[in-house]
């Protein structure tokens, strides 16, 4: 019942393996089928597929040339945002110390443009007046009149001076008629508009217009920005985190307004996030938040929710642009390369097969099946992440491909040399297969762990090119560890309990003689090959390879042998 034991673990370990690979394919089916978005195929990037092309020209106040540390700063944001809308592979560079050239895989849809082309100037304003979006009223008569443009007369000037962001002094005369006559339609330029001063502004929806007080806090004072679900009433929302400026400054705008919820005075008890001169958010404050964590909550779903964080996240460009162009752009390197790529990657399998079958015979077999396993789960994995993540496969990626080949023989040819090393000790065919396992699945988790190691640090530092790479090596190094446990050892487990590999067939790679086992049976040890024997041993070929696939305690058994003989045989002539 013993030895039934490890059988039966096997074969629940290659249920669930086949349970996990069906619960890939259908995930995968769900989105081709059900959500329509994802694709029995890899997305593939830029340099494989084309795609689009925006050149975005930056504007100064002053018409000149924007210094290269805001042209870099920039473009580093806009990579964030275009990386946080799922778009894998992108190519974001600067060009002519004005202008910024991004590349994007495939056809760039309306919201990933959106993303790309907003200047997104990130303000933090008090509410100070919130009303429709009309710009006419009903007058005593019952007829509708355009509010009229206010007259030059008017005092602009506020009196007495605010002493805050949400004091009422600073609505104007002038100012009032303005925002009762102001057109949601009308487009202004969200760079020119002072900070210092109140802001009319509308939300993106046009359904609302607000009066709002100079800027509290910009854009550059919000460190992070996350979706995620409220754990009491499941609803998502977006949580900020202030750097230490933003903390302090939110913290006193949080008591003014938070005393303005106790007293019932609405809208003033709101806080608008201002985008490029558009309200995107204006919650109300229901407490004193003095910590620099925030959350904005209301009628958000998961895609509104993550839109809105990563527009507080990236959204404060040091720089407003114009897009000069968007034009669809051919792949650089196209179908020939990938095929070029693939040939190689099946170059590279075929040399592992053949060196697993000359060298392990027919368990070269367990190598080609384990690495067969490992190639369907990696590309239904490559298809999810397409759909989930936006991870597009470029020629890089495929390179790293390529490499794991090579990764994951390693991992077999360390479990089956423990094996054979345990059967030349003498022991039994499923006895070195669990001994084997156990010693040789510490190695293996070693070397993975470095080479997951090395391909994290790749991605985090290297350029972006080279990205893919490090992504598809780590990934498939998972996968192999994955396969090594839940494929590998079990296969491995059943096929030792089998008359082929069980009894050590010649061509089985498990065979004890030929692998110079230390002793043949149960009882029968083989006689260890002393230094003088060690000549006539090697005219015999199960003798050669036993004296070649020696161990090191062996050698020193032998070499201790052939002392004491030396030793006793002067003895015998001194007698």
């Amino acid at each position: 019942m013993a030895s039934s034991s490890p059988v039966k673990h096997a074969w629940r370990v290659l249920l669930g393996l086949l349970i996990a690979i069906g619960v890939l394919f259908g995930l995968n089916a769900l989105g081709v089928y059900g959500f329509g978005k994802s694709s029995w195929t890899p997305q593939l990037a830029l340099d494989l597929q084309g795609g689009t092309q925006i050149i975005l020209s930056a504007q100064t106040a002053d018409g000149k040339d924007p210094n290269a540390d805001q042209l870099t700063q920039a473009a580093q944001i806009i990579r964030q945002r275009v990386d946080a809308s799922g778009v894998g592979e992108s190519d974001i560079t600067t060009e002519g110390g004005r202008n910024i050239v991004v590349q994007i895989a495939g056809k760039a849809d309306e919201a990933t443009r959106n993303r790309i082309q907003a200047s997104a100037k990130m303000e933090l304003r008090a509410v100070l007046a919130a009303t429709s979006p009309a710009t006419s009223f009903v007058g005593d008569d019952g007829k509708s009149t355009p509010y009229p443009t206010p007259a030059p007369g008017l005092a602009s000037t506020p009196s007495p001076s605010p002493t805050d962001g949400s004091d009422m002094s600073w609505v104007t005369p002038k100012l009032q008629a303005e925002f009762l006559a102001f057109d949601c339609k009308t487009k202004r330029d969200a760079a020119k508009q002072p900070t210092d001063q109140p802001l009319i502004a509308c939300d993106s929806s046009g359904q609302a217009k607000y009066l709002l007080g100079p800027v509290e806090l910009d854009g550059t004072s919000i460190k992070d920005a996350t979706a995620g679900l409220n754990q009491q009433n499941g609803q998502w929302e977006v949580n900020l985190t202030f750097d230490g400026k933003g903390t302090d400054a939110f913290g006193k705008v949080s008591q003014l307004l938070n005393a303005f919820t106790q007293q019932n005075q609405s809208p003033r008890n709101q806080f608008a996030f201002v985008l490029d001169g558009s309200v995107i958010s204006a919650p109300t404050m229901n407490g004193v938040i003095l910590d620099g964590r925030p959350s904005i909550s209301g009628s958000f779903t998961q895609e509104t929710a993550k839109s809105l964080a990563d527009q507080l996240k990236f959204g404060a460009l040091p720089l407003s642009f114009t897009v000069q162009s968007s034009d669809t752009i051919s792949a650089t390197l196209g179908s020939q390369q990938l095929q070029i790529g693939l040939i190689a990657g099946l170059i590279g399998l075929g040399l592992v097969a053949i060196y697993s079958l000359l060298s392990y015979r027919a368990l070269g077999f367990v190598i080609i099946a384990s690495i067969a396993v490992m190639a369907v789960i990696t590309y239904v994995l490559i298809c999810i992440l397409g759909w989930r993540m936006g991870f597009r496969l470029s020629l890089a990626g495929v390179a790293g491909l390529i490499v794991s080949i090579g990764f994951t023989a390693d991992s077999f040819i360390v479990y089956f040399e423990r094996i054979r090393d345990e059967l030349r000790d003498g022991k039994s065919i499923t006895g070195a297969v669990e001994d084997g396992w156990s010693r040789a699945k510490r190695t293996i988790y070693i070397s993975k762990s470095i080479n997951i190691l090395a391909a994290v640090v790749l991605y985090i530092l290297a350029d972006a090119t080279v990205k893919g790479f490090a992504f598809t090596l780590g990934l498939t190094t998972l996968i192999d560890v994955l396969i090594f446990v839940v494929f590998t050892h079990p296969v491995m487990q059943l096929l030792a309990r089998t008359r082929f590999f069980g009894n050590g067939h010649p061509l089985s790679g498990m065979d004890p003689e030929a692998l110079g086992a230390v002793y043949r049976g149960r009882t029968e040890y083989r006689a260890v090959a002393t230094a003088s024997q060690g000549k006539a041993a090697r005219a015999g070929r199960s003798r050669g390879e036993a004296e070649r696939r020696q161990t090191i305690a062996e050698r020193k058994r032998a070499e201790a042998q052939a002392t004491a003989d030396q030793g006793a045989s002067r003895n015998g002539e001194n007698d």
